[in-house]
């Protein structure tokens, strides 16, 4: 018996096993794949988080991350609008930053179960029974669930939203290019969008989002980059102009936007698995930090026996909602004008007669600075 399992060892499940270890309690996180490795995601970090993980103990300025003060978006036929962030943030890989966090948390005592991946979690009498593709058997007090974007054990879980085909298709590179590294960029194409901003070692992540059916329309990735992307004149220069450093990108078939129960079979749901913030609004990694927090603090006052289980999925579900529900609800909105030839030329048109209009959306996905 250990008190806490943590399944998925993205940025909230690491976040909420550091809190967890600090505080005494015994933690295990089962992670499928070995550190470092690459995800499919925009890599910037809103400076809302920035105290915080100071905070843990990450020593963000020695990981080479990049300063991000300004932001723009294009339409498909090439036209740009540029604001500032007034908040800000940075440019780090996954691959760095998860990595980092990894030896973070091995320090403080958190164990790892690499290479496996969790078949099933069973509850019963105050007891969760976690088992794993390769019969590894495991007992704990409670579960948190930081499985991503996409994961076997949604379907095992058989949550609600696995039941509807999600058209989404996410494709990551990592490139060297000519491009401001204080600029985080969203260049919009037809059913979709693509955004660049710069990371450590003077590279840059190119991250996008777009459709099954544009790709299945054109019989490769690469056809449909250069018959859909490329249309767009900035995108058509970064793909031309720019070296490409993966021998093939990073990619992620049908993941939800839809809205997600942050509680499931007594697991406390973190990360992407709680909610999928859209890449629009550039903050996921921001909230499945904040979110790992709030999950492990609730998780510390339930093992301390401050409250009970219900009390404890009863609370995390209404800070969750607090927290993130008006800032994931705005994401989705909002991304419903891009993507859209038309509708992205008139949001384009429309933030450009009234930029405090943009700058009032683009504060609404950001929270509050934690530490």
């Amino acid at each position: 018996m250990t008190d806490a399992v943590i399944i998925g060892g993205g940025l909230a499940g690491l976040v909420s096993s550091i809190e967890l270890a600090r505080r005494g309690f015994s933690v295990i996180v089962i992670e499928r794949k070995h550190y470092p490795f690459h995800r499919v995601c925009g890599e910037y970090v809103s400076n809302e988080v920035r105290p915080y993980l100071e905070g843990l103990g990450l020593k963000i300025n020695e990981l080479g991350v990049k300063e991000i003060q300004r932001f723009c978006f294009t339409s498909p036929s090439g036209r740009v609008l540029e604001t500032d962030l007034d908040l800000g943030g940075f440019g780090i890989s996954r691959y760095k930053l998860d990595y980092a966090l990894y030896e973070l948390a091995q320090k403080v005592g958190v164990k790892f179960v690499l290479g496996e991946t969790v078949e099933s979690v069973e509850f019963a009498s105050e007891e969760c029974r976690i088992k794993t593709s390769n019969k590894l058997d495991f007992s704990a007090k409670i579960v948190l669930g930081s499985f991503g974007k996409n994961s076997k054990m949604d379907k095992a879980l058989d949550r609600d939203f696995t039941h509807k085909k999600s058209p989404y298709v996410g494709v990551k590179y990592h490139i060297r290019t000519d491009f401001p590294q204080d600029l985080i960029a969203l260049h919009n194409f037809k059913d979709g969008y693509c955004g660049i901003s710069a990371i450590e070692e003077d590279k840059y992540c190119l991250c996008y989002l777009t459709t099954r059916d544009n790709v299945r329309k054109h019989g490769s990735i690469s056809e449909m980059e250069k018959n859909v992307l490329w249309k767009n004149p900035h995108l058509h220069r970064i793909f031309n102009k720019s070296e490409f450093l993966y021998e093939r990108p990073e990619v992620i078939n049908e993941f939800s936007f839809s809205p997600k129960k942050t509680v499931e079979n007594h697991i406390l749901m973190v990360g992407d698995a709680a909610g999928l913030i859209t890449p629009l609004c550039g903050n996921g990694m921001a909230i499945a930090i904040h979110g790992g927090k709030i999950a492990a603090e609730l998780t510390a006052d339930f093992l301390h026996q401050k409250i009970n289980r219900q009390q404890l999925e009863d609370s995390y579900q209404q800070l969750w909602k607090d927290e993130f529900s008006v800032r994931l609800w705005i994401g989705r909105t909002v991304q419903r004008l891009f993507g859209d030839e038309w509708l992205s030329e008139l949001a384009l048109s429309s933030f450009s007669l009234a930029k405090p209009l943009l700058r009032f959306v683009i504060s609404k996905t950001h929270g509050k600075v934690i530490t």
